[in-house]
């Protein structure tokens, strides 16, 4: 017996036709099936031709065309040759017209271009993992954006938070021990955001840490001498960058996100 075949047709890649067919399929136990993907549909003749092979092979239909000429043709035509065809995004898109009050885009692959939007923000995230707290200097050139900043001053969540926005986003950590890395002094200072804090801010901030964690406030790292000496350094070290600084003392992370964001933008339409 001949294997029942399905033409996926679409004006796209025809992902979202063939997720929903495999979908429908599965509820039926009727042995294997062949599925014929017909993408980037730009014309009627395509359609014509694919009507021709399903009529021919007894086949049935479904698609996502969002060009309302060419879904009425492929369903005007299925119906002149009595084959099964299915308007997957149709009825949808016509809901939400109603719904909404607007008319939809009509754009092929917009589906595509949103999945694009995804993976280049999973892009960002690892990047900001794999570069947090200066672990591996090399992404200080590969970034968009580098924050620089003492302990405490939240450049992780604001370097995860930058990333969900699809920002490459490196962070670098500054302590007076360290020399910080010599890549930081050779990317472009535009790149380069300094997180200044008040030292009575960084001060509450490392108590709390401290406590958090079960240790004393009265460690070296919420010593206010300590703090002094180490916000002291990172003006210095700003100071040789010559970066935008941003104080932090009051500022949540996202208002934070939004100077830098708007600085971005600014510097785009320059």
């Amino acid at each position: 017996m001949k294997k029942p075949l399905i033409y996926v047709i679409s004006d796209s890649v025809g992902e979202t036709a063939e997720l929903v067919v495999k979908a429908a399929l599965s509820q039926f136990d009727d042995g294997p099936f062949d599925l014929q993907r017909v993408p980037y549909v730009e014309d009627k003749g395509t359609i014509n031709e694919t009507i021709q092979q399903a009529k021919e092979q007894e086949a049935m239909i479904g698609f996502t065309l969002v060009i309302p000429e060419f879904r009425a043709h492929l369903l005007a035509e299925a119906k002149k040759y009595n084959i099964e065809c299915i308007d997957i995004m149709g009825p949808m898109m016509d809901a939400m017209e109603r719904y909404f009050k607007t008319e939809p885009r009509l754009e092929p692959g917009l589906v595509h271009k949103l999945d694009e939007d995804y993976f280049k923000r999973v892009e960002a995230i690892e990047f900001a993992v794999r570069y947090d707290d200066g672990r591996d200097p090399r992404g200080i050139s590969k970034a968009d954006i580098v924050l620089i900043g003492v302990s405490r001053t939240s450049k992780t969540p604001l370097s995860q938070y930058l990333a969900h926005k699809r920002l490459k986003v490196a962070n670098v950590p500054i302590v007076p021990e360290v020399e910080p890395p010599r890549e930081l002094f050779r990317v472009d200072p535009d790149k380069c955001i300094g997180l200044k804090i008040s030292p009575e801010k960084l001060n509450d901030i490392r108590k709390e840490r401290l406590k958090s964690l079960g240790l004393g406030a009265q460690a070296s790292y919420a010593n206010m001498d300590r703090i002094h000496q180490e916000l002291d350094h990172f003006n210095q070290v700003v100071d040789r960058i010559g970066c935008h600084v941003i104080d932090v003392s009051n500022k949540a992370v996202e208002e934070t996100a939004n100077v830098i964001m708007n600085k971005l933008r600014e510097e785009a339409q320059q």
